[in-house]
């Protein structure tokens, strides 16, 4: 379950801090009422690695309601997540309905997204994935 608003409030807010490896962050909540809010913008890695975030939040329900997650590097989209059910997928049905499209052919080609789901703070997961798949570009 998500925690209260104000903690998630907190938990974004505190990214830089906790992530070292986070160089800029845009991200936003914007509250929609008591109970509703909805997160976006991104945050900028060494090496030119971008993670965008877009989430639609229910606090009330204590869930992720819709999100979309991208990652790039220098402006070539590497990877996606989205939740976009796709039943006749048995390769899927891990994560249902959570998965990662990934290259080659990253429109078709789907894997399942291991610690991605509705009722959790997915940043903090992406940002350790990013952490370790993508280390920046050194000179």
């Amino acid at each position: 379950m998500l925690p209260p608003l104000s903690e998630y409030e907190s938990l974004i807010y505190s990214l830089p801090d906790r992530y070292p490896s986070i160089r800029l962050s845009t991200l936003v909540v914007v509250r929609h009422g008591p109970t509703f809010a909805e997160v976006s913008g991104t945050i900028e890695f060494e090496g030119g690695v971008t993670l965008s975030v877009w989430e639609d939040l229910d606090f009330a329900r204590g869930m992720i309601r819709g999100y979309s997650y991208s990652v790039s590097r220098a402006g070539e989209r590497l990877y996606w997540y989205d939740p976009q059910p796709h039943p006749n997928d048995p390769s899927l049905a891990s994560t249902f309905p959570h998965h990662r499209h990934i290259a080659p052919d990253i429109k078709r080609h789907r894997v399942p997204a291991r610690g991605i789901g509705f009722d959790q703070a997915n940043v903090p997961v992406l940002i350790r994935e990013i952490e370790r798949d993508l280390p920046p570009n050194r000179p």
